[in-house]
């Protein structure tokens, strides 16, 4: 009998990442229990607890994947010499795009995937939202033209309606089974919001 080569320990978690989020991508997936993770990967659920202590850390380790593929986009965006409105425009984009990408990770990001989950994993993904409004906020305010600065008030506003806008069409995108995509008319939906 032929023995079962183990993979090296972190290509083995990446597989239960990748596996846990193309299981959060089936349209009306319902709460994704260990044992049905386990079963996919044909492993037992022991298997997987020797490279997560929990479900938890598994949704965690997912959100610190958004977190460093979707703030590392905002870097760059922040690195260029553009317009204010033009760094905006291509956050947006870059966030939605992501989401569209990740169907999986566009239910975790939604929270959709963490509601039967634990409370620190819903707080985790609104701070993630807080920090990439607070971006935006500070882009608001460069002047949009060289002659009037943009009030505070006014980049509060403008960041909390494009992120707004954002979670909007994730949640969207979501709810429709991944058939409406975040990134539907995007272009004219920024032209009129910025």
């Amino acid at each position: 009998m032929p023995t079962r080569k183990r993979p090296p320990p972190g290509e083995r978690r990446m597989q239960i990442l990748q596996t846990l989020a193309a299981m959060l991508q089936q349209p009306g997936a319902e709460r994704v229990t260990t044992a049905a993770l386990a079963a996919r990967l044909q492993v037992s659920e022991a298997a997987l607890y020797r490279h997560f202590a929990s479900k938890a850390q598994m949704f965690e380790a997912l959100i610190d994947f958004i977190e460093h593929s979707v703030f590392s986009l905002t870097r760059q965006i922040a690195d260029r010499e553009a317009p204010a409105p033009e760094k905006l425009a291509q956050a947006v984009s870059a966030l939605l795009r992501f989401a569209e990408a990740n169907p999986g990770l566009a239910r975790v990001m939604a929270g959709d995937a963490l509601v039967n989950e634990h409370e620190r994993l819903q707080q985790r993904m609104a701070l993630f939202f807080d920090k990439l409004e607070a971006q935006w906020r500070q882009w608001a305010r460069e002047p949009l033209n060289a002659d009037v600065a943009a009030p505070t008030v006014e980049a509060q506003v403008r960041a909390g309606v494009l992120l707004a806008f954002s979670l909007g069409r994730i949640h969207r995108f979501v709810r429709s089974g991944f058939r409406r995509l975040p990134t539907e008319a995007l272009p004219e939906s920024l032209h009129v919001m910025l």
